[in-house]
Order: structure tokens, then sequence, then C-alpha cells
């Protein structure tokens, strides 16, 4: 669909009224609580080294805080599946210390310096440790998938791992370039978020020995709530204040980024307008006062709303996959949780 046709329409999509956004995602929290326990005991024991540095780094960035949404996606699919042991807590343990490994890798390749309100671990310990304890995060995860001994779990799990990567370099192939087609963005969060977003849900029902049906179903319930996160999350970059988004406003502006936002500004602007993004994103020559003026841009041509009307129809989808299975109050609680995605407010 062309971007500048519905960027009106889809400002007042996005003028309903609220969700309690948080009661989804609290629900959730409140029924594998137990399991998340279990999953963070599991964290720390295995973030444990000889070497100082990796445990001391390792539990500055968990301590930074995050609501664990990858794992506990995790748990509450095994759980919505009928799954009774514990091969889902390594397993979470797992996705976790992929995610953590990625966060540790992209702020050394984006140069942040705040990652949800504090200090990133680049800025406190250097970015030569940042990069190797991610390494090191990477080389547990796969210690655990090895542990629990699916062939099919190391699958799924490793070629999400793959999968970052290649989001990750798509991205930097991307960076910009304003002839970047809304279908390539998609590509590149689908990469770089989505694709451990479902596996993360996929190996809940692979443990609980589920029909192949259901695995696609929740690993699609995954994929299209990590493209809404992401979606709102780039949104986010230029409608936040630095306090409530836990990093710097503006960094995808500074670095150059092509998200949803700038390409529906850039698309729907006039040749002034298109002069400017030229210079700021592909030409990156900017001054102090760039970044004020692309945030009214974009507001001048609801980039925002835009961004998260396409998040909205990823969440719905994503709620939709769920529909093979019973109507539990735990999918439910899955359902609100795509709500909430798109509902946050970092």
């Amino acid at each position: 669909m062309d971007i500048v046709a519905s960027l009106t329409r889809s400002s007042a999509m996005m003028e309903s009224a609220p969700l309690d956004c948080e009661k989804g995602l609290s629900a959730l929290l409140s029924v594998v609580s137990g399991d998340l326990e279990a999953c963070n005991r599991t964290i720390v024991a295995r973030m444990d080294s000889p070497v100082a540095l990796i445990p001391q780094l390792a539990a500055h960035i968990v301590a930074a805080g995050g609501k664990r949404l990858r794992p506990v996606l995790t748990l509450a699919s095994a759980k919505m599946c009928g799954y009774s042991g514990a091969r889902h807590i390594k397993l979470a343990a797992c996705v976790e210390f992929i995610h953590t490994a990625t966060l540790l890798h992209d702020d050394v390749v984006d140069a942040s310096l705040l990652r949800r309100g504090s200090a990133s671990a680049n800025a406190v310990f250097g970015n030569k440790a940042s990069v190797l304890v991610g390494d090191f995060l990477f080389s547990r995860a796969f210690q655990l998938m090895v542990e629990d001994g699916s062939l099919k779990v190391l699958s799924i799990l490793s070629r999400a791992s793959a999968t970052i990567a290649e989001g990750e370099v798509l991205q930097l192939v991307t960076q910009n370039d304003l002839s970047t087609s809304e279908q390539r963005y998609l590509e590149v969060i689908e990469g770089k978020t989505a694709a451990l977003f479902a596996a993360a849900c996929q190996v809940g029902a692979v443990v609980a020995d589920r029909p192949e049906a259901e695995e696609r179903a929740l690993a699609e319930y995954g994929r299209n709530l990590g493209i809404a996160f992401q979606l709102v999350d780039d949104a986010l970059d230029y409608a936040a204040d630095e306090a409530t988004l836990g990093k710097t406003v503006g960094d995808d502006f500074r670095e150059g980024k092509i998200t949803m936002p700038v390409l529906a500004a850039y698309q729907a602007g006039n040749a002034a307008e298109r002069a400017f993004w030229n210079r700021t994103i592909e030409q990156m020559q900017q001054a102090e006062p760039d970044l004020d003026h692309a945030l009214r841009l974009i507001a001048r041509r609801g980039a925002i709303g835009f961004t998260l009307h396409r998040a909205a129809r990823f969440a719905e989808t994503a709620k939709a996959s769920l529909d093979v299975f019973s109507a539990t109050s735990l999918r439910q609680n899955l359902r609100e949780v795509a709500d909430y995605t798109v509902r946050r407010v970092r």
C-alpha cells in the first residue's frame, strides 16, 4: 500500500480509546511467575565465570531492567500447549541470552550511551569488553540448546541467531538510503527483531510435542508480534522523551537509519522536505537544529500515526494466529500482549 495515501487515514484510526495496555502483560507474568523465577535463576547461574569481568558486565545489562518479554513468550507458549516439564526453563534462558548478546553488540555498533535509562554496557566497560561478553552469552545460549538435546530446537534457535545477524547487516546496507522500500525495511526488522520472537514462541510448542500446525501458528504469532514491537520502537525514537524512552531520543536520526517514520515523512514530503531528508540522512550533513526540524516534519506528515497503524495491523495478525488454540485465559493473555505491544510507551 502507498505510504502517502495511508497517512491521514492511519492517524485517525490510531485515535481510538487506549486500552489498559499493561493488563495483558501483567496477567501473563502472573501466570508464568514461577517458571520465570526459575528462568532467572538459570540466567544468573549461567552468567557465572571465573573471569570476573564477564558476570560484572552481564549483570550490568540484566540489572538495567526489561520485561523479559521474549523468555516470557517461551514459557507462556509452552504452558498454553499443555507442557508440564522443565525443558522450557532453560530454553527461555537461552532466548534471553541471545537477546542480551544482540543488545551488547547493537549498542557497540550504534555507539549508544544509554540502555533502558541507564548507561549502556559499552559506555561503562568499553566496546571490546561488550563485544566479547556478547560472544560469551551467545556461547552460553548454544550450550543450553545442546543440553536440551533436541535437534529441532537447535535448528530453530540457531537459525534465528543467524537471521538476527543477517537483519543487522541488512540494516547496515540500507542505512542512509532513502530509496529503501517499505518491503525492504520490513525485511530488516523481520530479521533483527521478529525472528527471535518467532523462535521463542515456536519452541514452546516443540517441547510440548504439539502438531506442526500449532508450531506454525505460534511462530507466526511471534513473528508478527516482533514486527509490531519494532515498528513501535522506531516510532518511539521520534515520539518519546528521553526519560520515557530509556535511551537517547533521535539516535536513529543521528545514525541515518532508515525507519518507517522517516520513510513515511520523506515520501509524503514536498521538495524542500525531501531535500532536508537527503541532506541529513543520505549525506549525513547534520547541524544542531536538524533533529528538532525532523521531529516537526514527522509530526506534520502524520508519520508516527502511520507507523503505529502499521504496527496495529501486524498485532491483529498476531492475535488471529492464535485462533487454532482453545479459547483459554492464557490465549487471551497472549492476545492482550499484542495490544500492549502497540500501546506501550517504551
